[in-house]
């Protein structure tokens, strides 16, 4: 039986290969709420909630490209100086947003700061990992 376009409740917890937990619903206590099959979660999560049943446990080995990608190095970004307001606010691990292109906010981390400019990271923290999850699907609605 598919859950492709039902909506499932589900936990899980995701590390990765070294075990480094990097996030967890258990954590929350709530489970994640999603419609099977819309793109709302990464390709390989999505696919492995498929075909599961209410009470089922598995656990998936996901690759890089099923989840958020390679690491991209044309989304590492240089800005000079006098682009950058507050410049002297800005620290290495910042989160920032900038404006995409349909006036969106694009998430990046702040790699560098020097006197010059502002080094940025557009990726995903998590691109270029693969990536593990202990799934449990709870509900089916």
């Amino acid at each position: 039986m598919s859950n492709e376009g039902k909506k499932v409740r589900a936990h899980y917890r995701g590390t990765l290969d070294d075990g480094t937990q990097f996030d967890s619903s258990y954590d929350r206590g709530e489970p994640i709420e999603f419609t099977c099959g819309a793109h709302q979660m990464i390709a390989g999560f999505d696919a492995a909630v498929m075909d599961m049943a209410v009470g089922e446990k598995k656990t998936v080995h996901i690759p890089a490209a099923e989840a958020y990608g390679a690491y991209r190095e044309d989304l590492v970004l240089r800005f000079p100086a006098a682009q950058v307001p507050h410049i002297d606010q800005i620290k290495v691990g910042d989160r920032l947003f900038l404006t995409g292109p349909g006036g969106q906010p694009v998430p990046v981390t702040v790699t560098g700061v020097d006197a010059e400019g502002v080094d940025l990271d557009a990726n995903h923290e998590l691109a270029g990992k693969d990536l593990n999850f202990d799934i449990e699907l709870v509900e089916v609605l």
